[in-house]
């Protein structure tokens, strides 16, 4: 009898550590996403850099500017909702459904960003490292 209430509670130990695992797993998953948006958001900071360095000679400057600010807007949500689905427990009910709809909304949000950035893209941030010979060259063309 012993023994099968020890096998019993080695049972209940095995599923408080999946629990467990579940919760390290979406951390980790939080985070590596985390890292993600501050890559994203380090090639947007560029990008603005070199679109405010060109100034309106750029063709779509304020095009690029506004989607690169929005962009940026959106990633800086984003990684606050991170932090808000960071400090979340999901061996919790309670904070299950609040991870499940933040999870939905930060899905949403991303793939926002991924348009935006799809189009940024589409219009081009040519010469980015070398902005002021562009202007330059642009200045010496009659």
């Amino acid at each position: 009898m012993a023994q099968v209430a020890a096998g019993g509670g080695d049972r209940v130990n095995e599923t408080e550590m999946k629990a467990m695992d579940a919760n390290r797993y979406a951390t980790k998953k939080t985070i590596a996403q985390g890292m993600l948006d501050i890559a994203l958001l380090t090639a947007n900071a560029s990008q603005l850099k070199y679109i405010l360095q060109v100034g309106e000679q750029h063709q779509f400057y304020k095009l690029m500017l506004i989607l690169i600010s929005l962009s940026i807007v959106m990633q800086l949500l984003v990684g606050i909702l991170f932090v808000a689905i960071g400090s979340l427990n999901i061996n919790r009910q309670q904070d299950q459904t609040a991870a499940i709809i933040l999870n939905d909304v930060i899905l949403v949000v991303v793939f926002i960003i991924s348009v935006v950035n799809v189009i940024i893209s589409g219009f081009g941030i040519e010469y980015s490292s070398q902005p002021l010979r562009l202007l330059e060259q642009h200045a010496k063309t009659p």
